[in-house]
This record gives C-alpha cells, sequence and structure tokens, in this order.
C-alpha cells in the first residue's frame, strides 16, 4: 500500500534552516547515519542475547559504499529495521514550536551539535548534503512486511511498500550539487576514521588489497598474490573498554601510537573506570611535553558510546590537565553534545572532579612507590603539578605532597624538606625564609656562586609557567619570599643583622658614584655605591624582583603587556670595598679612571649577557689594551 503525508513539523520547510545553520558542522551527516545504523545493530543483538529475537544474527557488519556516477551515499545495516508505521513515528515527526522561534534562538549558533542535539535531528542532517533520502528497510519482526520512504527535501514523503528481503535498514542520499566533495573515496575515509574508528560493531568502507600465499615457484619459494579484501575501518574493542588488568603496558603504547603516531612514548597513563555516580571510561597519558605546552592542548578526544565527539574538552576536564593526551568515553554526555550543555551540566562537574582526584592519586602512588623514577620525570610532570596547583585548590592540597623543587645542584626536595633546608641560614632578620632562585642558571652563574659562596641554596625555575607558581609559592607558604638570585646583590637579597662596614667616606662614595655615572652615561642605570664582602665583584648590576617578575610574566602571557613594554631599568651596585674601586679613586688620571670604571661596569653587563654588538667589541678592544 502507498501513503503520502506531510511531515509533522509547525513549519513550511525546515531543511533549509538546517542547511543554512548546520553547513559549517555538514560531515558529520555521516557520523549520525552510521551511529543510527550502529545502534540499530547493538539492538538486535542485545534482544538475541535476551531470548527475545531468535533469527539468526549473521554478518552484522555496517556498511558505507557511494557511487560517483549515481552521486549516492549509502549506509547499510542488519539491525532491528523498521516497520512503515515506525517509520512514521520515528522519522516523520519532528516537534518544535516554529521556524521563526528556531530562527531566533538559534541565529548566533556556531555549533551543528547544538541544533541537532536540541531537536533531534540527527538523522535529518543527512539533508544538509542531500537532495533527496530513501529508506529501506525490513523490521525483525514476523510477518514484518519491507518499507520504503522517500522524502525530497521538502515536507512532503512517500512511503511505499519495499523490495528489502534480508533484516535492517539501507539509507540512501542524492547527495547535491553543494556537496559532491563527499563523493570522493579519502574524503569519506577520513570522516570515518575521525568518527567511527572505533565504533562498537565493524563498519566496512570499500575494499583494501592483501597479499595471500599462491602456491610455490619452481624453486620451491613462496608466490604472493594480491586479492582485494573488505576494508573494516574499525576497532571494536578498544582499550579503554577492556579492564586494565586484561592489558599490557605494549597495549598502552600501541594505543597511543596509534592516536599520535608521530610522538615520543608517554611518560605513564591513568586507566578510567566509573560506574557511580556516572558512567565515564577512558584512557588519558602523560605526554613529554617540556616547555613546548602551548602547543599541545586539545589532544584528548571526547567519545560517547565509542563515537567521536570532539577534541575540545575545556569543560570535561580541568584546564590545567588539557596538556594530557587520550581518550574520555561518557554515556552520560550526549552525542549532539554543546558547550552550554557542558558547562551547565552537572554530571560535567563531576567528571572534572573524579579525573582531578585520579591524576593526584597516580602521581601520589608514582611518587611513593619510586621517588629517583619520579625525579627523572619532574621535568615533563612538573608542568602539569604547577599549573593544578596554581588553578585548582583541591589539587593543590594533595599536590604538596608530590610537587618537587629542584635546586642548581640537580637535587630534589618536597615543599616540607625544602623548607627544613634553608630555614636556618635564609632567614632574613625580620623573619622571613627566602628562597633564591635563577630562571636561567647558566646566565646567571656569577649570582649563583655568589649566593653558594654563603652556603645560600638556589633553586631552578626555568619552566613557562614559574613566573605564577612562585607567587603560588608566596602565598601559602608562611612568611616565605622568593627572589630572583640576580634581583640584587645577594647581602641585600638577604639582609642579615650584620652589615659589612663601608670603607669608603660620604665624599668618597659620592666620587665614585659620579665617575661610574659619567663612564656609564646612561639613564635606564641608576647607580649606588654599597658596602659588600671584597670577594664580591666590584660592579653588580641588577634588575629588582617586582620588575624581573613582571616582565617574566608578560613574556609568558601572564596578562602584563604594560610591563612588557616598559624599557628595561637597571640598578649598577657599586662594592666600596672592592679593590678595584679602591684603585678608581686612587688614580689622579680622570681617563684612567673612567676606563677603569667602564672596564668594571662592561664585566658585569657580560655576566649578565647584556653586552652585545658595538659595546662588546669596545670591551674586547679596551680588554686588549689593558692587557
Amino acid at each position: 500500500m502507498q501513503e503520502k503525508g506531510t511531515i509533522s513539523i509547525h513549519t513550511e520547510n525546515i531543511f533549509p534552516i538546517i542547511k543554512k545553520f548546520l553547513y559549517s558542522d555538514n560531515e558529520i551527516f555521516l557520523r549520525e547515519l552510521v551511529s543510527n545504523a550502529v545502534d540499530a545493530t547493538q539492538k538486535i543483538k542485545r534482544l538475541a542475547t535476551l531470548g527475545q529475537y531468535n533469527g539468526e544474527l549473521g554478518d552484522v557488519t555496517v556498511e558505507v559504499a557511494f557511487d560517483k556516477d549515481k552521486k549516492t551515499i549509502t549506509i547499510s545495516d542488519k539491525g532491528l529495521g523498521m516497520t512503515a508505521e515506525e517509520i512514521k513515528k520515528y522519522i516523520n515527526q519532528i516537534a518544535f514550536s516554529g521556524a521563526t522561534e528556531f530562527v531566533e534562538k538559534f541565529k548566533d549558533a556556531k555549533d551543528a551539535n547544538e541544533i541537532i542535539g536540541k531537536f533531534g535531528l540527527g538523522f535529518y542532517s543527512a539533508f544538509m548534503v542531500a537532495d533527496r533520502v530513501e529508506i529501506n528497510t525490513l523490521s525483525y519482526q514476523d510477518g514484518a512486511e519491507a518499507a520504503k520512504w522517500t522524502c525530497d527535501g521538502s515536507t512532503e514523503f512517500e512511503i511505499t511498500p519495499g523490495d528489502k528481503k534480508e533484516r535492517g535498514t539501507e539509507v540512501t542520499l542524492f547527495i547535491n550539487a553543494d556537496s559532491e566533495e563527499f563523493l570522493d573515496k579519502w574524503k569519506l575515509q577520513s570522516i570515518l576514521d575521525k568518527y567511527c574508528k572505533f565504533l562498537p560493531v565493524p563498519i566496512k568502507f570499500g575494499t583494501k588489497s592483501e597479499s595471500v600465499e599462491d602456491g610455490e615457484d619452481e624453486e620451491g619459494k613462496k608466490k604472493w598474490k594480491s586479492v582485494e579484501v573488505d576494508n573494516i575501518i574499525n576497532t571494536t574493542t578498544p582499550i579503554w573498554t577492556k579492564s586494565p588488568n586484561e592489558l599490557s603496558d605494549e597495549d598502552y603504547l600501541g594505543f597511543y601510537k596509534e592516536l599520535y603516531p608521530m610522538s615520543e612514548d608517554p611518560l605513564f597513563w591513568i586507566h578510567l573506570n566509573v560506574d557511580y555516580p556516572f558512567n565515564l571510561t577512558g584512557v588519558l597519558y602523560f605526554p613529554k611535553v617540556k616547555n613546548e605546552f602551548e602547543l599541545q592542548k586539545n589532544k584528548i578526544k571526547l567519545f560517547s558510546r565509542q563515537v567521536f565527539i570532539t577534541d575540545e574538552v575545556k569543560d570535561i576536564v580541568p584546564e590545567f590537565l588539557m596538556l594530557l593526551h587520550g581518550v574520555i568515553d561518557s554515556p552520560d554526555i550526549p552525542l549532539n553534545v554543546s558547550r552550554s550543555f557542558l558547562q551547565s551540566d552537572s554530571n560535567v562537574k563531576k567528571i572534572n572532579n573524579y579525573i582531578t582526584k585520579k591524576v593526584a592519586d597516580r602521581l601520589s602512588d608514582l611518587y611513593k612507590k619510586d621517588r629517583k623514577v619520579y625525579e627523572d620525570k619532574w621535568n615533563d610532570i612538573g608542568l602539569f603539578v604547577k599549573y593544578g596547583m596554581i588553578s585548582e585548590e583541591k589539587f593543590a592540597e594533595k599536590a604538596k605532597e608530590f610537587a618537587l623543587l629542584k635546586n642548581t645542584d640537580g637535587q630534589y626536595f618536597t615543599f616540607a624538606e625544602y623548607k627544613e633546608k634553608v630555614a636556618t641560614l635564609q632567614t632574613d632578620k625580620e623573619g622571613n625564609t627566602i628562597y633564591l632562585y635563577a630562571t636561567d642558571a647558566d646566565k646567571q652563574d656569577s649570582f649563583v656562586q655568589s649566593a653558594n659562596k654563603k652556603d645560600y641554596d638556589v633553586l631552578v625555575m626555568d619552566s613557562p609557567i614559574d613566573s605564577h607558581f612562585i607567587q603560588h609559592v608566596e602565598m601559602k607558604e608562611e612568611k616565605t619570599q622568593l627572589k630572583r638570585v640576580d634581583a640584587d646583590v645577594v647581602d641585600k637579597l638577604i639582609q642579615k643583622e650584620a652589615q659589612f662596614e663601608n670603607l669608603l667616606t660620604e665624599d668618597q662614595s659620592n666620587k665614585v658614584k659620579e665617575i661610574f655615572e659619567k663612564a656609564i652615561n646612561n639613564k635606564d642605570y641608576s647607580v649606588a655605591v654599597e658596602s659588600q664582602s671584597p670577594e664580591e665583584l666590584p660592579v653588580t648590576i641588577t634588575m629588582e624582583e617586582f620588575m624581573r617578575r613582571m616582565k617574566d610574566m608578560a613574556q609568558n602571557g601572564g596578562g602584563m603587556g604594560f610591563y612588557g613594554a616598559m624599557p628595561d631599568h637597571y640598578k649598577v651596585a657599586i662594592n666600596g670595598n672592592h679593590p678595584v674601586i679602591d684603585k678608581v679613586l686612587k688614580s689622579e688620571d680622570e681617563a684612567i679612571q673612567t676606563t677603569l670604571a667602564k672596564q668594571a661596569f662592561d664585566l658585569a653587563l657580560l655576566s649578565q649577557g647584556l653586552l652585545k654588538g658595538k659595546d662588546l667589541t669596545a670591551f674586547v678592544k679596551r680588554s686588549v689594551d689593558l692587557i
């Protein structure tokens, strides 16, 4: 019997609206249709398991095919199938209030998923690329008759008796002129690889060549021939669907290589598996990120029942773990997920908290199990841990146990261990414990050595996030200050009650200051004469801690653009107790005074890596002349 009717929606024609709003994401039509085919297949398998379907299941592979000449794409399954009544129920009734409200509500929509998910338009995404769609189907039910549904992109449809002989559904898309890019093997293959690579039912797309044995040649050697075989494009049981005790390290590493073929092996991984109060499985890998962490984001893939959704997981995964790689699969997150859903859904917040806890527990276990191995990996792990401590209060509390500080001697300390190590010697007259740090230990070596002479310890803080982490440490550690080792002369960095006696009179100090200001002749350098140990350098060039920190943060994208744009201003500390300064004062030749002052200043610049270009050339020539 033939039947015609109108699709139950309250607008003259929804299809131009679908095309207009979803066009930018039109490739998801294939994800939607293949997912529908897989769902129908899983349901028939479930019915068979429950004894509610007694027929032969047979081969349940879902097939995707295209015909460039006929301009069609066909998705076929051997699932439940539908009766004519079920077609009318599931395909024809799209219930929403009207085109006017629809257009108004989604005029600013950027995400096709938001629209499809809101109105159950998964099947209708086919009309983003097709002028006409046909469904040929035969239900699994005893005595069911085949049915055929046809729609040409208007609200009119037609249902006629079908000729399908086997259980299942075949959806054929007659591709429109604007979408012929999809009538290409590699284009379709790439979409299937993206969305369907781990679906739980085999997906066949075309054929591929394989070599098989073909007897022996005259010399008794094996012969081979090429044969065409079905090209199954997916792995139906990826590792996150299995129990960890079924898997070896090789399984985890192999899966990582499958996801990220060009990457180095990961440091370690976390297998996620929880079924209450939400469902979640997955594997998260800690990659070797070094300091290029901005380039590594969006490497976690989000799935829903093994269907790929997105790799933008910002609201599901804590910000500091966006650097991780791997997969998360949760049926509690709908396939057609939108950003607004992620931001408002309570399950998403629970998942976020769960992942944070799992990561903290895993890091704690690694630290306790083998501290030496943990220390060896700290250069990579540290970026995650520090980022987490800054951004997540709960993580910071747990991380205090396993977060490490590294010094210039390559030794590692927990926060408690380091406090104990330096508290006695590095506490200033105000009762503050001072942590000295270097951002570039080689470049700041003279300052590090100056600190080491007093048995002070110097930390290494050279990752992109350390300028922010330093502030976190000061906020959390009571009466503790961090000072960059070249932010001042060492006696000013950690001020004690006892001070070196100044060997110069006030007039001599003023004279020295005048000589150096004339020799330097640069307003970006302010000169001060100080009383230091005679063993320190005659001249030290520093930038105060606050300005150093603001510039470091600006350089690393900390929103401190104002400070990043400001000219560098340095303090020139003249060591009034050094023999060179005595020599400058005793010289009665003004030219010699200027030469000695300039030489001492340039040596200080050289130790900071600040002597360049013509000034460096002049310094070399002057050094030769002095020799």
